[in-house]
């Protein structure tokens, strides 16, 4: 997390001016440029769909587990596994969802929010290490080819078409706002996927008595969920490690800022996630004595909402007689 020494909590750099936290609005909090917008920092609200999710998938692991001995079919077997996996992951976004809604503390003073970045990075991971083992377990069918009972495979996996498929579906509208929620999404999206291969694999199993059929499904079937997953992680881990969120462009932010009237100069802007649903900025602005108002600060960030969703801004004002340590771009 960047470090906020230097902003504009405790008063500007500059002799003699008495602009303390310019705050939209007028707050108390000084430098805190988010009071009076009306927007909040909790992401939508999906614990219906995490409960419905949860409960569904319960079920059809236990009904997919025990028809999977009976049927000896490694898909039915594999994808139970997986689904187990998958609960585990919804409850996890579950909880950094909740725990994102959590007010403030003296001690987190940023609230909970990380946790729905680190429940993102770890489906990403759990899913990794579920498909792990699927590919594994493929390989070794390869050696010693079961028989398998194609239409108990078939009944089995189209419920769990019908059930992986409405579970994502709960998950659809929040997909591309919240990683935590994609990750949710990309979970039963991939099991319904897998699903639907185990019904074809079933269908020609029963057609040609061909029992190798059913590990390359698997491993088919784990390539198209990595591929997938790897977004996922990639996505995650950057913002783990505080990359600018995707859709904000760094550059396009310095220069908005620079073009703003009243602005002279702008250095030390740094970008990071709060959450997985909200992105703060701190910033230097160097700007003549007499532009420096309230005005001017809601201006600013009322234009980062509008413009780049960036929702917690610090701005710190200076007016240029101050030699600022933190100007140089490599200074953190």
């Amino acid at each position: 997390m960047p470090s906020h020494d230097h902003a504009a909590h405790a008063g500007h750099d500059h002799a003699g001016h008495d602009h303390a936290g310019h705050e939209h609005g007028g707050g108390d909090h000084a430098g805190h440029s988010h009071g009076g917008h009306g927007h909040s920092h909790a992401p939508a609200n999906f614990d219906r769909a995490f409960a419905i999710g949860v409960t569904l998938n319960m079920g059809f692991i236990v009904v997919e587990a025990a028809y999977g001995l009976i049927a000896n079919s490694l898909s039915l077997l594999a994808d139970a596994g997986h689904n187990l996996g998958d609960v585990a992951g919804l409850l996890l976004a579950w909880g950094a969802a909740w725990l994102a809604r959590r007010a403030p503390t003296a001690k987190r003073t940023y609230g909970y929010g990380r946790t729905s970045i680190l429940a993102a990075l770890a489906n990403a991971v759990l899913l990794l290490v579920a498909i792990g083992a699927i590919g594994w377990e493929a390989v070794q069918r390869f050696a010693s080819p079961q028989p398998v009972q194609g239409m108990t495979v078939m009944i089995v996996a189209a419920i769990g078409i019908v059930v992986n498929g409405g579970t994502a579906l709960l998950f659809m509208r929040g997909r591309k706002g919240d990683i935590n929620i994609r990750g949710a999404f990309l979970h039963m999206a991939a099991d319904a996927g897998i699903s639907a291969g185990v019904v074809v694999a079933g269908l020609v199993m029963m057609v040609t008595g061909w029992l190798w059929l059913d590990p390359v499904v698997s491993l088919l079937l784990v390539a198209v969920v990595a591929f997938g997953t790897w977004g996922l992680l990639k996505d995650s881990v950057a913002l783990a490690i505080d990359e600018v969120p995707p859709g904000v462009s760094r550059d396009e932010v310095f220069a908005h800022l620079q073009a703003m009237g009243g602005v002279n100069d702008v250095h030390d802007l740094h970008i990071w996630p709060l959450s997985t649903t909200s992105t703060a900025l701190t910033v230097h602005l160097v700007c003549d004595n007499d532009k420096i108002d309230d005005d001017l600060t809601g201006r600013i960030v009322e234009e980062l909402k509008a413009k780049f969703k960036i929702d917690h801004a610090t701005i710190q004002f200076e007016t240029g007689r101050l030699d600022c340590h933190l100007e140089p771009d490599h200074v953190v």
